[in-house]
C-alpha cells in the first residue's frame, strides 16, 4: 500500500466515524453515491483520490466530493492496557 493508499484508508476511517457521530450528513449524500474524499491544500492526493474515486464509480452512479477541512489530534481510544514480561 502507497502513501495515498494509506492516507485514503486513514481518512476514510475518520470519515465513517464522523459520520456515526453526525448521522444527519448522511442524508445529504444520495443513496449509492461514490463518495470521494479530498483532503485541504493536499493536491496530490486530491488529483490521485479524484482519478481513482472515478475510476471506480460505475456509469450513472453520483458522485459526492467530500473536502476534509480540518483534522483534529490524533490520540488512542484505548482505556485500558495490560503488559506482561520485557
Amino acid at each position: 500500500m502507497n502513501s495515498l493508499e494509506r492516507r485514503n484508508s486513514l481518512l476514510g476511517m475518520e470519515f465513517d466515524r464522523y459520520i456515526k457521530e453526525h448521522p444527519e450528513f448522511t442524508k445529504r449524500i444520495p443513496d449509492n453515491a461514490q463518495v470521494i474524499l479530498l483532503l485541504e491544500g493536499d493536491e496530490e492526493f486530491n488529483k490521485w483520490s479524484i482519478r481513482v474515486g472515478k475510476e471506480q464509480a460505475e456509469i450513472n452512479q453520483p458522485i459526492v466530493y467530500v473536502t476534509i477541512k480540518k483534522l483534529g489530534p490524533a490520540h488512542s481510544r484505548i482505556e485500558e492496557l495490560e503488559m506482561v514480561g520485557g
